[in-house]
């Protein structure tokens, strides 16, 4: 049974900063592709930043060099560093693994409220 569980969302200012972390089980994760998603109010799902099982990197544009997507192979873990968070960071951040096979599965995590104040 594969479970994605995030945890590290939470209330802070404008400036801020938050980590949050997805412990993954069910999966062998070192072969995974792991991304975070966010998702704002009365908006479609965003794809924020990515991370392959090559530590190859990629974000949106509008939190390049703010934000930090990692991983720990080890722990079973991906993070996402945020800094200088602003108010339109505000969200629901989704985590989510992908396999590397065609056709790809993704699973997902239940999401983590991150709300930034201004």
């Amino acid at each position: 049974q594969v479970q994605l569980v995030e945890s590290g969302g939470g209330l802070v200012q404008t400036g801020g900063s938050l980590r949050l972390s997805c412990a993954a089980s069910g999966i062998v994760f070192s072969i995974y592709s792991m991304a975070w998603y966010r998702q704002a109010p009365g908006k479609q799902r965003e794809l924020v930043a990515v991370i392959t099982n090559t530590y190859s990197t990629n974000y949106i544009n509008s939190v390049k060099g703010r934000f930090t997507i990692s991983r720990d192979n080890a722990r079973n873990t991906v993070y996402l560093q945020m800094s200088s968070l602003k108010p339109e960071d505000t969200a629901v951040y989704y985590c989510a693994a992908t396999t590397p096979t065609i056709p790809q599965t993704t699973y997902w995590g239940q999401g983590t409220q991150v709300t930034v104040s201004s």
